[in-house]
């Protein structure tokens, strides 16, 4: 089988699916590779190392498609304005296509992919089990966003994060709140901390309590009686009352911040508003909030998708594609997250689809002409 290894065309993605070494480990597993003339050059990679791995260039997408039995990407298929045609009309039918789908977010997207006979495994979808780790591609990118997230913010802000006495005097260490203890909130706790910031964290799942601890963060806790994870591990949407109680909590703790940095997602959901435009008219001067969730609708009421804005003397970082400001990294991991997929589902250079493997259930969008994902058809048929 072929795969295809398209340059991604959605503006500020620098990020690339496969890199040299690893078209060289799936040309290792039997598959011939394919990659669009400088696929790879946004992250650094460039045609001759993915021709010194065994993988042939193909100038025309267009050639590239229609020769690819496997496409990956990173980016769902968007419109190419250059061919003036949806990349989603170039890809052949019969072609397994792995990229971030977000079906749940987008299910005309997955009927579309039906509907032209094209089979989706959706890199978002895949379950946070023992199992499926190395292909949790949604943790590696996340990972990689809550440490660049923090220095963004550290470049905004007008101070410095840790404590230091001076002769001139003592300067006070920083104060950041993370709004989500997910792997995003995390990573950007141990880096805040690093750099010398006091750091407190806000989860709905006081299960995280300890983790947060561990990490040198003070935990806020809501108290609650419902559950706020998933089967899958994910943060729950929860009741407004329950969104009003947070709110009210956080409010001290958020005009008290120099740093915001929010990452509450719910899949399939807009994101939920924990930063309200009341909220930012009370921080200090010269704060900044980064909005991680922006993409989605936003934690924070003001942030705008794909800008930084001024609001109320507060700094909005907006930006919709951390992971594509650390290229070279954010290619590496997901590259490897894809290997790890494609070792567990082939044999000899073929994809062995298996419906009922536990991954794949959650995964597997479309297949052979049918949207299969449960959570995706029951939104198809809700809209109804």
């Amino acid at each position: 089988m072929i795969i295809g290894v398209p340059k991604e065309i959605v503006i500020g993605e620098n990020r690339v699916s496969v890199t040299p070494d690893t078209a060289k480990k799936l040309i290792a597993l039997g598959f011939d590779v394919i990659v669009e003339k400088d696929a790879g050059s946004c992250a650094s990679f460039t045609d001759d190392k993915y021709i010194a791995a065994g993988a042939k260039i193909i100038e025309n997408v267009t050639d590239l498609f229609s020769q690819a039995d496997i496409v990956l990407k990173v980016q769902k298929p968007v419109f190419n304005h250059k061919l003036n045609k949806d990349e989603i009309d170039l890809i052949k039918k019969g072609t397994m296509l792995i990229t971030f789908l977000f079906p749940l977010n987008f299910p005309e997207l997955a009927k579309d992919c039906a509907a032209r006979g094209i089979d989706v495994i959706s890199m978002d979808s895949i379950p946070r089990i023992t199992i499926a780790q190395k292909m949790d591609a949604l943790s590696s990118q996340a990972n990689l966003a809550g440490y660049k997230s923090v220095l963004m913010c550290a470049n905004e802000l007008g101070k410095i994060f840790p404590l230091m006495m001076t002769a001139a005097g003592t300067i006070t260490p920083a104060k950041v709140l993370i709004m989500g203890a997910g792997v995003a909130g995390l990573q950007a706790l141990g880096t805040a901390k690093r750099l010398g910031a006091v750091v407190e964290v806000s989860d709905i799942r006081p299960s995280l309590k300890e983790e947060v601890q561990s990490l040198g963060g003070r935990f806020i806790e809501v108290e609650s009686d419902e559950s706020m994870q998933d089967e899958g591990g994910y943060a729950k949407e929860v009741s407004e009352e329950f969104l009003e109680k947070q709110k009210k909590l956080l409010f001290k703790h958020i005009t008290e911040a120099d740093i915001v940095i929010t990452t509450a997602l719910v899949p399939g959901k807009k994101a939920p508003v924990l930063v309200t435009e009341k909220m930012v008219k009370k921080m200090k001067p010269g704060s900044v909030i980064l909005d991680m969730a922006v993409e989605f609708g936003g934690n924070c009421e003001p942030s705008e998708a794909g800008k930084t804005i001024i609001k109320h003397n507060v700094k909005i970082i907006g930006e919709t594609n951390i992971p594509s400001l650390v290229a070279v990294n954010a290619s590496e991991m997901y590259s490897k997250n894809l290997l790890g997929l494609i070792q567990h589902f082939s044999e000899d250079g073929k994809l062995k689809i298996d419906e009922d493997d536990e991954i794949l259930k959650s995964a597997l969008i479309s297949y052979k002409g049918e949207v299969v994902q449960e959570k995706v058809l029951e939104i198809i048929k809700n809209q109804k």
